[in-house]
């Protein structure tokens, strides 16, 4: 049996701290794990935690090897075209159709939508900025894993309709013990921002490090454990689309977010009676349970192109000008869930990493903005080149279409300042990112209503003075 990782606290992970931290490396302060993983983008895998447990030359014959079953997840419609078409075979001891019915979830998870409208949610053209919630703060918490600590933040459109997408953030400072989740709504994008995350997905075990991003399929089951304790962080979730790699265009054939950098978990697999085992499903936005006697990751050995993944941010290869005037954020985009309308996202996940500035006589943070695209910002670590303070790691903000936002009183001052012989200089100790969609956001009730909202974001703003001198126009504002 292939193990990737310590397996449970409780029942996945048992191993001591120590031998833990023997499997790890520290880069940048944070952790990232040197386990065996298949590499590269969108490809075609297999995987088999015992030797021949793949069924060879056939997807699903009478008597699969070892007594599996063959059972098979469609992350797209059957006769979606080729270049378009996911899917997998898991071979599993027992198939995931032996549950009790699903009952609705009681107490009910209120902080979730994924239906966006007057009844569940708001919407303002004001710039709004949400304050981390203190890590003391969720240790002190009663119990709550991830499924429980996940809340929205804002969204549009409709998982019913498939089409649309939803921003939540989540706090937890427990694992989660005897259950999984299973989003049927959409894909998860998770972005810890502190606090490594171990997943046990049906294809094998994550991990995931503040640094790096893990994407969850719609439909896979999953588990989270918390090996360093409370964690916190960022998820988008798309309806009706995967996401994909950004066409690089004039770019050529290198540079962004390189295929062979995603990693893919090799099977692993754990068996015995778990009477009591919970499957926890989102479905509709609302939360279902159904009960089983064994664990969801019996998954020997499988195949095919539609599975969990993760990437490290540290190794995306960002561009940036080299002689004059500030590049538009798309140029660093890591990943894209594309809509019909060519150029035109669904979702963006674009990141603000350390990079050279070398742009001369150009003021080189951020421009001032207005977008026909929402941007909904996080800040993994660091601090963010347009903002010299209130926008702290673990935080977010929301600019929602055609609102106007940009570089904070302080920052252009400073800028200005320097005046226009600054040398070339590097962005260091931050990450920064963006959710970009071309869909206007709603805001839940639960974020509007935060304390941990940020009622003072627009002063940021409001010292900026006008320079006007005035010069070659007449007292009436003509030109002369």
């Amino acid at each position: 049996m292939a193990s990737l990782f310590p397996t449970n606290q409780s029942k996945r992970f048992p191993m001591e701290q120590e031998q833990q931290q023997q499997q790890i490396t520290i880069t940048n302060d944070f952790a990232y794990d040197d386990h065996d993983y298949l590499s590269g983008f969108g490809n075609t895998y297999e995987s088999e935690s015992i030797p021949g447990s793949l069924p060879r030359g056939q997807n699903s014959p009478l008597l699969c090897p070892h007594g599996l079953y063959a059972e098979q997840i469609s992350g797209t419609s059957f006769t979606s075209p080729h270049k378009l078409n996911q899917r997998s075979w898991l071979y599993r001891i027992k198939p995931s159709v032996t549950h009790e019915p699903f009952q609705a979830r009681f107490p009910r998870h209120d902080k979730l939508v994924s239906e966006f409208d007057k009844s569940n949610s708001y919407t303002t053209p004001t710039q709004l900025r949400w304050k981390p919630k203190p890590v003391d703060a969720v240790e002190k918490s009663s119990p709550i894993d991830f499924v429980e600590g996940l809340y929205t933040v804002c969204g549009a459109g409709s998982s019913f309709l498939r089409h649309g997408f939803a921003i939540h953030m989540y706090t937890a400072n427990k694992s989660m013990d005897d259950c999984a989740f299973c989003n049927a709504d959409g894909d998860f994008l998770i972005v810890p921002q502190k606090g490594r995350l171990w997943i046990t997905t049906e294809c094998g075990k994550l991990q995931v490090s503040p640094g790096e991003i893990v994407v969850i399929p719609q439909g896979f089951r999953f588990a989270v454990d918390l090996p360093d304790g409370p964690s916190r962080g960022y998820v988008s979730e798309i309806f009706g689309t995967h996401f994909q790699l950004p066409d690089l265009g004039p770019i050529g054939a290198n540079g962004l977010a390189a295929p062979r950098d995603f990693l893919v978990p090799k099977a692993w697999f754990e068996d015995g009676s778990r009477p009591g085992y919970t499957v926890v499903q989102k479905y509709g936005g609302e939360l279902f349970v159904a009960k089983q006697d064994f664990s969801p990751f019996n998954v020997v050995a499988w195949h095919g192109n539609y599975v969990p993944y993760k990437y490290d941010l540290n190794k995306f290869c960002p561009y940036n000008t080299v002689l004059f005037d500030h590049s538009d954020p798309s140029i660093n985009t890591v990943l894209t869930a594309p809509t019909d309308k060519p150029g035109v996202a669904l979702l963006d996940f674009v990141i603000f990493p350390p990079r050279w500035l070398v742009a001369e006589h150009t003021f080189r943070p951020p421009y001032y903005h207005r977008n026909c695209m929402s941007e909904f910002m996080g800040l993994i670590y660091g601090g963010y080149e347009a903002k010299a303070e209130g926008f702290l790691p673990g935080g977010a903000s929301l600019h929602s279409c055609m609102t106007p936002h940009g570089p904070d009183t302080k920052t252009y001052e400073a800028t200005i300042e320097s005046g226009r012989d600054a040398g070339p200089s590097k962005i260091t100790n931050t990450l920064a990112f963006m959710f970009e969609s071309c869909l206007i956001p709603r805001i839940s009730l639960c974020a509007l209503k935060s304390p941990l909202m940020d009622n003072d974001y627009y002063q940021c703003w409001t010292g900026l003075k006008s320079h006007f001198s005035g010069e070659g126009a007449d007292s009436k504002g003509n030109g002369v």
